[in-house]
């Protein structure tokens, strides 16, 4: 153990000691395996080597932006074309895991279908290239698979899911999952100029709102039959949300995806949706008082308990955040900053970890975290949010939190053998999940975080030293 030990403190380029912890504890698995249980070697790690990790200085943003700008074009992008493209028969097959071998992909889901094209569109509009792989021509292949297989030729709207080579295993339509259709629809019509795509998401656009917009309540109903009976009792097959409810999670990615297509078409029916879209999140689900914020409501917004609608979630509150000041943008009005430093504050204040960096999962209130394992989307969410409010206005408290939630990924969280973060992991840092790429992962939250960052950091100079 001693020579062990010493390999650890030594052997390293001690200038770049926070990216390696990734290697130093897959080494110790390798080496002390044989005589330690894995308890005993998440131990040793967490409590003697990652503090070495957690004492170093904070990142210096610029020149991480920068490594994640080559790290994109070198690793994460060539991971999902390689990993993920199925060439065959279309769409995207999900799977990967760094630590233990993956159950094969048995299905395609219509949230990472949706996701992976908008990944690759937006690779190719922000001008990443690869003469070995043609990321526009990922995208194409996954939005035709899409549109040929996802797509309801008789009732419009688009399945939840399909067998591999695409036949319809839940025809049932989903507001969460029509969502990201048109988000997607939306960036690869960015990437392409094809305007069939831009015709295809605004159809989907006026199926919605004639089949799902609350004309009574406001608001939009969330999971439907085929075709589009409205479904008020949870079963089985309805894998996200609750039936008979409005989700703060379903209403805040419609919001998203009906920024995007505002902007693109410029279209006033989708504007009057977008308006109402925003207003309904930042009252009803993500108000100025961010402990108040809820995960469900009835369709007549009186709240909903259970185990299941109690609580908030960081990492919503931080996504919608930046979502709303983007709807804003888009609507032209002056951003809401006054919100957005709110939530920001209450997720810093009641769901950041300051000793070791990240943001936790859940909490109740205006109280410290009760679910404090760190989730790669809401890592996610978090840089986007940070890296909008200090494009606005600096913020020392706010550049502490994002120079160590970095910290943490590339300590913890971040596989540095092709940039990929992995799914879940707990308050120190332990794998908790180290799934890469399943139905409910993709090209999507963590890419654009990183994007953004780049795009706001890469420009800046280099800190005195």
């Amino acid at each position: 153990m001693v020579l062990l030990w010493r390999s650890f403190a030594f052997g390293f380029d001690q200038s770049n000691l926070f990216q390696q912890s990734w290697f130093m504890r897959h080494a110790i698995c390798h080496r002390i395996k044989p005589c330690l249980h894995r308890a005993a070697v998440r131990i040793l790690f967490c409590t003697l080597i990652a503090p070495l990790f957690l004492q170093i200085s904070a990142a210096d943003l610029p020149t991480r932006a920068r490594q994640w700008k080559d790290e994109v074009a070198s690793k994460i992008m060539p991971y999902w074309y390689d990993k993920t493209v199925d060439w065959q028969r279309g769409g995207y097959v999900l799977s990967d895991d760094a630590l233990r071998k993956p159950q094969p992909a048995s299905e395609k889901q219509i949230v990472t279908q949706s996701r992976m094209v908008w990944g690759f569109s937006h690779a190719h509009i922000k001008g990443w290239r690869d003469p070995k792989r043609d990321y526009l021509k990922a995208a194409r292949q996954g939005y035709a698979f899409l549109v040929d297989h996802f797509r309801d030729p008789v009732h419009g709207g688009y399945y939840w899911k399909t067998t591999l080579s695409g036949e319809p295993t839940n025809d049932r339509k989903y507001l969460y999952g029509e969502s990201f259709v048109i988000y997607a629809l939306v960036e690869y019509y960015r990437a392409s100029g094809d305007k069939a795509t831009l015709e295809h998401a605004l159809n989907l656009f006026n199926v919605i709102q004639k089949n799902c917009h609350d004309a009574i309540n406001g608001g939009w109903g969330e999971h439907y039959e085929r075709d589009w009976q409205l479904i008020t009792q949870q079963d089985t097959r309805i894998e996200v949300e609750l039936a008979g409810l409005k989700s703060a999670n379903a209403h805040l990615h419609w919001m998203e995806a009906l920024a995007e297509l505002a902007d693109v078409t410029k279209n006033n029916d989708v504007k009057t949706a977008l308006e109402e879209a925003l207003k309904i999140n930042a009252t009803w689900f993500y108000p100025p008082e961010p402990g108040k914020s809820a995960f469900h409501r009835h369709p007549d917004w009186k709240l909903a308990a259970g185990p299941r609608s109690d609580g908030l979630s960081y990492g919503h509150n931080v996504e919608f955040a930046w979502l709303m000041t983007r709807a804003e943008q888009v609507l032209k009005r002056t951003p809401s900053w006054d919100h957005f430093d709110a939530i920001i504050n209450h997720a810093l204040k009641y769901g950041y970890d300051h000793q070791r960096g990240g943001l936790y999962n859940r909490g109740f209130d205006d109280q410290p975290a009760t679910d404090t394992d760190k989730v790669w989307w809401s890592q996610a969410e978090l840089i986007a949010a940070l890296v909008d409010g200090l494009a606005h206005k600096p913020n020392k408290e706010w550049s502490i939190a994002l120079e160590k939630l970095i910290q943490f990924l590339d300590s913890y969280q971040i596989d540095k053998t092709d940039g990929i973060w992995l799914d879940t992991v707990t308050i120190d840092g332990a794998p908790k999940s180290s799934a890469k790429a399943h139905n409910w992962k993709a090209n999507y939250h963590d890419l654009r975080a990183i994007v953004k960052f780049i795009e706001r950091f890469d420009s800046l100079p280099n800190p005195t030293k």
